[in-house]
Formats: C-alpha cells, sequence, structure tokens
C-alpha cells in the first residue's frame, strides 16, 4: 500500500499531499532523499531505499522540469507495488495541467488522484492476469513444438498415415534424396524461412544458401591484395646499434636531499633550518590547479580546433533538435560524448554513467531555447552537477574546530586511514607542518605497529618538525596506543593529536576490524581517508568498502564514517583528474587536502572551478 504522495518544487514548496492516505513516516525518508539523492546528482537511479530504526521505505520519484516539480512516491519497502512508476506518470500529466505558479493549494486534486490510483491499480492487476495466463500457453507451444521436430526428425513417421517405420537403409537413403532436392526435412520450416528473407534480398538466389563462387572471388581478391603487397615491401636490413659517447660537463653538484643532519648549537634539529628551507604551506595560498581549459577562455585568442572542425553556420545549426520540449533520444549523443570525456579524465565508468542519467532527467522536458545546441545544454548542465557535487556540503573548518576543542579542555583527534602505499605518514607530516604554522600545538601517535619500519618514518618526521611522538613499539593493539595518546596530550597539553594507522587493503577481514576498534574505542573528531589521485574504477571500491566495513564492524547505531578525503601524488596526473569526482560521488565527503611534492608545503586546497574545467575539457 502506497504511504505518501508528494508534489513539491524544486525550491522546496510543498504543493500537495494526499491527505487520504494518513500514514504517518517514520523518520525522514523524504528529506533524506533530498539531501543525498536529489541534491547531490543521483537522481538517475531507478528508486531510493530508506533504512532507519524501525522504518524501510522504498521511494520513487520523477520531475517536471520545464515546471520545476518534484513528485515523490512513499512505500514500504517489504510491498513490491508495480503500479507506482504509472502512477506517478499520470499523476505529473493531470498536474502538469492544472498547475499555476501563483497558486499554492490544490484541494481539487483529491479526487483525480483517487481516480488515478484506481486506474493505476486496475492496470497493474491486468497486466499481472495476463502474465500468468500466457505461461501455461507458452509452455503448450513448446511442447507441440518439441513433439513435432521428434516426429519428423527421426525417420520414423506417426500412424495413420499408410506408413510404417521404416528400417535403417531406407532412412538412409531417404536422407540423401532430400539432401539432393537441396533441403532436410526436419528443417522444412526454418529454411522456408530463409527463402522468403533471401527472396527480398535477392530474387536470383533459390534457396538462401550461401554463395560458393562469391566465396572463392572473394579468396582471389585478397590473395591477389597480399602477392601486391609481397612485392612493394622491401627488406630492410638491421642497422647495428651505437652506444652513445658519455659526455662530461663541469655541471654544479645537486643540492642535498637530506636534511636530517643539520643540527643547532645545542645538537637537536632545529624547525628553524626546516622553515627557511621549505618555506610557507600552500594551503594558505589560493593558486589554481593549472588546466590547459583555462587558457582557452582567455580573451584574444581564438579557438582554432572549433573553428576547423565547423563554421559559422554549421556550429550556430548543430545538434538543433527541432522540438518544443527535449527528449531523453535527443540527449543521448550529447551525454555518450560527455561519458566518453569523463572516462579519459580518470572517473570511473559507474560514476560517469550515473552522473549522465542524473543530467538526463534534469534536462528531460525542458525548452531548448532559440537558436541553441543542445551539446551546449547539456554541457552547461553537466557543469553545474559537478560543481555542485565536488563542493562540500559542510564547512570542515579544521582551524576553528581545533580552537574549539582546546576550549573544552581536549585535545582535537584526526585519525588517517587508507590502502598500503598511498603516502598516509608523509602527509601527516605535510598536515603537522602546517598546523605549525599556525601556532598549534602538534602531537604524532605512531599507530601502525603492523608495517616494519613505520614508527622509524614517523619518528624521522616528528624529529625534523620538533614536534613530540607517542610509540609504544610493534605488535601493541593500535586502539590502546591511541588511547594512551589522547591521555598523554591530554597531560602535556597538546592542542592536535595526527593518529598514523597501519595501510590495509579494504578486503583485508583483521585489518579493517581493528580499525574500527581504533575508531569506535577513540572516537576521533576526524577520520581522513588518503587515496591516490591516480586510481580510477579502483577509488570506488576502495571508499565504498571502507566505509562499509566501518559500518558493519561499529557496535554503535551511528557508526563513524569517513569525514573527508586527502588526494595525494597530485601533481603526477596531469589532466587526469577524475579520482576525486570518484571518491566525493561514491562518499559524499569533501577532498580537504591535496598532496602535490615531496616537501612539507606540498599541500594545497582542492580547487572546484580548475577541476571542472579539466574534466570537461
Amino acid at each position: 500500500m502506497l504511504e505518501e504522495l508528494l508534489i513539491f518544487t524544486r525550491g522546496g514548496l510543498i504543493l500537495w499531499t494526499c491527505k487520504e492516505l494518513g500514514n504517518a513516516l517514520r523518520g525522514s525518508p523524504i528529506d533524506t532523499l533530498i539531501r543525498s539523492c536529489l541534491l547531490e546528482e543521483r537522481s538517475g537511479a531507478a528508486s531510493y531505499n530508506y533504512d532507519a530504526p524501525g522504518a524501510a521505505y522504498t521511494l520513487k520519484w520523477t520531475f517536471h522540469n520545464e515546471l520545476g516539480i518534484v513528485f515523490v512516491a512513499v512505500y514500504q519497502k517489504i510491498f513490491h507495488l508495480l503500479y507506482v512508476d504509472d502512477l506517478l506518470a499520470m499523476v505529473k500529466k493531470e498536474f502538469s495541467e492544472i498547475y499555476d505558479p501563483k497558486q499554492t493549494v490544490y484541494n481539487d486534486f483529491d479526487d483525480v488522484f483517487r481516480q488515478l490510483t484506481k486506474e493505476a491499480e486496475a492496470r497493474a492487476e491486468e497486466m499481472k492476469r495476463s502474465k500468468q495466463v500466457s505461461k501455461p500457453v507458452n509452455n503448450l507451444a513448446k511442447k507441440q513444438d518439441k513433439f513435432q521436430k521428434s516426429s519428423t526428425g527421426g525417420g520414423v513417421t506417426r500412424k495413420g498415415d499408410g506408413e510404417s517405420e521404416s528400417d535403417g537403409a531406407n532412412d538412409k537413403s531417404l536422407r540423401v534424396k532430400k539432401m539432393e532436392n537441396g533441403h532436410a526435412n526436419d528443417n522444412h520450416v526454418g529454411n522456408d524461412k530463409l527463402l522468403v528473407v533471401n527472396s527480398e534480398k535477392d530474387e536470383s538466389s533459390n534457396d538462401g544458401a550461401f554463395d560458393v563462387n562469391k566465396l572463392q572471388k572473394l579468396r582471389q581478391k585478397g590473395s591477389k591484395k597480399t602477392d601486391v603487397a609481397k612485392k612493394g615491401s622491401k627488406i630492410v636490413p638491421n642497422k647495428k646499434l651505437t652506444k652513445n659517447k658519455r659526455v662530461w660537463n663541469d655541471s654544479p653538484q645537486e643540492e642535498k636531499l637530506d636534511f636530517t643532519e643539520q643540527m643547532n648549537e645545542n645538537g637537536d634539529e632545529s624547525i628553524a633550518v626546516v622553515a627557511a628551507d621549505q618555506g610557507d604551506s600552500m594551503m594558505d595560498k589560493e593558486e589554481t590547479f593549472s588546466s590547459d581549459s583555462e587558457s582557452e577562455d582567455e580573451p584574444g585568442k581564438e579557438n582554432v580546433t572549433n573553428s576547423k572542425k565547423s563554421g559559422w553556420f554549421s556550429s550556430m545549426f548543430q545538434n538543433i533538435s527541432g522540438k518544443a520540449n527535449l527528449e531523453k533520444a535527443d540527449l543521448e549523443p550529447a551525454l555518450k560524448a560527455l561519458k566518453d570525456r569523463l572516462m579519459t579524465k580518470n572517473v570511473a565508468e559507474e560514476i560517469a554513467e550515473k552522473l549522465c542519467e542524473s543530467v538526463a532527467k534534469s534536462l528531460e522536458g525542458k525548452k531548448l531555447g532559440s537558436f541553441t545546441r543542445i551539446s551546449s545544454t547539456v554541457q552547461a548542465a553537466m557543469e553545474e552537477a559537478l560543481v555542485r557535487i565536488l563542493t562540500p556540503k559542510r564547512s570542515i573548518d579544521i582551524l576553528r574546530d581545533v580552537h574549539a576543542a582546546k576550549e573544552h579542555g581536549k585535545p582535537y583527534v584526526v585519525v588517517f586511514v587508507g590502502v598500503n602505499g598511498v603516502g598516509k605518514s608523509t602527509n601527516l607530516a605535510k598536515v603537522a607542518y602546517w598546523l605549525l604554522q599556525h601556532d598549534v600545538k602538534v602531537m604524532m601517535a605512531a599507530c601502525d605497529t603492523f608495517r616494519s619500519g613505520a614508527v622509524e618514518q614517523l619518528r624521522t618526521h616528528a624529529r625534523r618538525l620538533q614536534i613530540p611522538i607517542f610509540e609504544k613499539g610493534y605488535e601493541k593493539d593500535p586502539a590502546v596506543v591511541a588511547k594512551e595518546a589522547i591521555q598523554e596530550a591530554s597531560r602535556v597539553g597538546s592542542d592536535v593529536v595526527l593518529v598514523d594507522t597501519a595501510g590495509r587493503m579494504q578486503d583485508n577481514e583483521p585489518l579493517m576490524r581493528a580499525l574500527s576498534k581504533l575508531i569506535n574505542l577513540n572516537n576521533p573528531d576526524l577520520v581522513l581517508f588518503v587515496g591516490e589521485a591516480l586510481v580510477g574504477n579502483d577509488a570506488v571500491d576502495q571508499l565504498s568498502k571502507f566505509n562499509q566495513k566501518l559500518a558493519d564492524l561499529s557496535s554503535s547505531p551511528n557508526p563513524r564514517l569517513i569525514d573527508g578525503i586527502l588526494l595525494t601524488k597530485f601533481d603526477t596526473i596531469d589532466d587526469k583528474v577524475g579520482a576525486a569526482l570518484s571518491m566525493v560521488y561514491v562518499s559524499g565527503a569533501p577532498v580537504m587536502f591535496v598532496g602535490c611534492g615531496q616537501s612539507y608545503t606540498d599541500l594545497k586546497k582542492l580547487n572546484v572551478t580548475s577541476i571542472v574545467k579539466t574534466l570537461l575539457k
């Protein structure tokens, strides 16, 4: 049974809801649908399942893009209502005819909805009956076909036709005669069909068989081509490879990369040496990532490639649909080109397909402006969608949250998680360096007690940055080590605790269980997923399984999931920036940091505008 049907505008104004249903929804399924599906460009999905304590609903929706209206139907998940899609289509059609932007109350629509519900239920019941009736009829037809094949194909005739069962010799001679006539008796029906089809294409063909003469001609042509190719080809002798001579020059010696031996007068490594060498962190600078698409928008430059592809007239009238409203068939060519472009930029195929479906739903039914190309309309809609996805839904200001936690007398805890070899420890040190520049007292917690050399690596960063480190060695419980580190930070007055964890694959059950225990026991303020910008489809699998494992292995009814993303190796991918989009789309968490180098200063913010331009370039 339908729980609720709601009609509202894209601005959030409720126009009509069914009062006769009278079922109070548990939880907030419609608000969750708007927040996690419609606003995050996931409207291309067929339905949305809402699961909450004591409530399990399925929601289906449709849009009227011309009027900016949303129609949502809610029913319990255990029911499979076949008429909901049909009902939504009929309600959309009837309500759009009476809609007035100045009117906000539609009490007269109750009777119309009641009649539409009866019609939709009757259609669904009739369709269900027709399917049940068609099944035994199909089974009977299959049995008859099987009986006919068995009676005609084995050399045995049915009794009553004046013939008896033939022996092996007569049956063999009979089959030979039939083959001489051009077709066997058991394939008579199929060959008759071939005759009809081939007679339309070529009247000279008698029985629809393949012409052997044509095959011989094709082979002769192919042999001639190969002979010509052989005559034209020349044998090139192998040249002897010689080794290039080494050139000795007086180039200056490269600068030393290891600064761990630089000490001050007291024998300790000084942070002033690091600061003088590294400079200020890039996190506080407003910079844009280099993108070739930005140069296209500069004034005074002509787009030579577009002018070569099409002239003024063809570009003006290219892809004009000529229809009042856009249909899905009109959008498919432009959406397919956009999907291919996104996939070449390292966007996961599944994400690119869902994005195109969402854009198609948002444009379907809209009117195309005069002298407007469908491709430009689709690209503009995709650009808006990408900006909405990459723009953080909630503000996470670490410096503000650190000062708020300090006022409450407790340290701000950040846990770095991720797969093996993505650079968690190195980027943890970059974040520590950025916090030090804002006069924040930082402590590192070496909770990677699994990988050999992990504690020594973090100890080297702590020594260079002159910050304390809490360590207990290897083969210890990382959850207990993190808890003791937080207690030590509270005792010594540290503002932030940066917890380094072991790299683990998303399918490693024991390590994922240990990570879930660490997060549940210590309840950190921020869980950062460190991922490579090099990955494509694997980014979807990593993030989705990390979140799934953290949710499944948590004992809390509201489990802690990934709060933010730190993208590493961003300077090695050129324009293949699709991993950022895939990660944000899957997790809903914003990209908070971008690692773009090997020094402590190489940490940036994600520039959404530049990323979107690069993706659509």
